[in-house]
């Protein structure tokens, strides 16, 4: 799979998570109502984060320094969890990868604090749960 279509597949699970969301349904029944399956790193995403939304959230908010993920805009919260699962689930990912593109992705869709917001949540985050060697 070429970088391109890893952003592409991150950028997919990002609008269906929001769409998860607003809608209040699971991630798992936004992929079963699509006519077309997304390709297999978006959906691979999307399953992941729905599978393992709690332990993520928790994580996110120990490193979310006076911010609930309630609080967080809906952009930031969601590319966080995709973030986070990659960090935990997929160590064959670059740390440097995840982290960049979602900042991206934050900088192109949220806030204009975004971006800083969510590079230094998952900074925190990274070292943690894959130690201060960020390769």
């Amino acid at each position: 799979m070429s970088i391109g279509s890893r952003r592409e597949s991150r950028e997919r699970a990002l609008s269906l998570l929001y769409e998860a969301e607003a809608k209040d349904v699971t991630p798992a029944e936004v992929l079963a109502q699509l006519p077309v399956a997304p390709e297999a790193f978006a959906a691979a995403l999307v399953t992941g984060v729905g599978g393992e939304q709690a332990r993520i959230d928790a994580l996110i908010q120990r490193f979310a320094v006076d911010w609930s993920i309630e609080r967080m805009p809906v952009v930031d919260r969601t590319l966080l969890r995709i973030a986070v699962w990659e960090l935990l689930e997929q160590p064959r990912t670059p740390t440097g990868a995840v982290i960049s593109e979602a900042v991206e992705l934050a900088n192109t869709y949220s806030t204009e604090e975004s971006g800083r917001f969510v590079n230094g949540v998952l900074g925190a985050i990274a070292t943690e749960v894959r130690g201060p060697n960020l390769s």
